[in-house]
């Protein structure tokens, strides 16, 4: 371990494990500081098929993030795995104050990404692992050959809907508007789909039951009607998946770091408004949030680096 790092990378998502694959070719000493499991919000994605050079059969988030975390390590990133409580960021050395040990670099790349917005309603909180649940792949079996319900009209909330087809007797998609927001390709599996319902204009807002989930409310938006959905009397529950968006994993970061809506501000080289602190991946205000966008993020944030430290040690920067 070292006492001041090049960079250190807080987060191994796509974006924080491109940008050590950067860092590490560019032979940049870098430790990467990950509190969970390396992939963020892709390691629980079952299907993927919109990043270049994928495996065109059977790639899922776990897969295609094995293998990017295998890159890091070839090129000799350290990993340590640690939860970060404070960081201070201004001056010619960072410091990053997690529970096991303080880690100090001459810069940082940001990649703590963003988890599953809630879904806003009454009883929810409650109901977390006994029913609600925002993860697909990771709690489908739960309910099989049971009725689900998915909250969300877009890209995520159908994918998960279709994985969900797999196990569940029937999938409900509650949506608040009438018509789905993800893009044609999906929207026309759902509707292909024989075991794929929809309850348009309509919101949960309440969700209950003794120990699991057993009945919700449901609101239909144009016409304020509600109505009561109930388990089947033979399941005795049913599951509620939420996927309405995500929450940039930045409240670290406030006061330090200039934001809007919570998302970081940075400029199109991963600059933040800190010498020698760069964001990448969702955590970043940005048009699109996808893998590939999240990884190109991490390369150029790498090569920021490589510009910022070269200059820093009144080098001439050739790249």
């Amino acid at each position: 371990m070292k006492d001041v790092y090049d960079v250190i990378i807080l987060g191994a998502g796509p974006a924080g494990l491109a940008a050590g694959i950067y860092t590490g070719r560019s032979r940049i000493p870098t430790l990467l500081i990950e509190k969970a499991q390396d992939g963020g919000q892709i390691a629980i994605t079952d299907i993927i098929e919109n990043y270049p050079g994928q495996m065109l059969e059977g790639e899922s988030g776990p897969t295609l993030i094995a293998r990017m975390t295998k890159q890091a390590e070839k090129f000799g990133v350290e990993r340590v795995s640690d939860t970060v409580k404070e960081v201070r960021l201004s001056g010619d050395v960072k410091e990053i104050v997690c529970v096991n040990q303080t880690y100090k670099a001459k810069t940082v790349i940001l990649a703590t990404g963003a988890s599953h917005r809630p879904i806003g309603c009454k009883g929810e909180e409650k109901f977390q692992g006994r029913g609600v649940s925002y993860c697909a792949t990771c709690d489908a079996d739960f309910f099989e050959d049971l009725d689900v319900y998915v909250v969300g009209g877009g890209n995520s909330a159908v994918q998960e809907a279709l994985y969900l087809t797999k196990f569940a007797r029937k999938v409900t998609i509650i949506h608040r508007r009438d018509k789905l927001r993800a893009v044609p390709s999906l929207q026309e599996k759902a509707f292909a789909n024989p075991k794929v319902d929809f309850f348009w204009d309509s919101v949960v807002d309440e969700i209950g039951g003794d120990d699991v989930v057993q009945w919700m409310i449901v609101r239909n938006k144009k016409t304020g009607e509600t109505r009561k959905v109930e388990a089947d009397p033979e399941d005795g529950l049913f599951g509620i998946f939420g996927f309405i968006g995500l929450v940039p994993t930045t409240q670290l970061f406030e006061g330090q770091i200039d934001m809007e809506d919570g998302y970081i501000l940075t400029d199109e080289d991963m600059k933040t408004n800190i010498p020698g602190v760069f964001a990448v991946g969702d955590m970043r205000k940005k048009f699109l949030r996808q893998v590939v966008t999240a990884a190109a993020d991490g390369a150029i944030a790498a090569m920021q680096v490589n510009k910022y430290l070269t200059e820093m040690n009144n080098e001439k920067y050739y790249g």
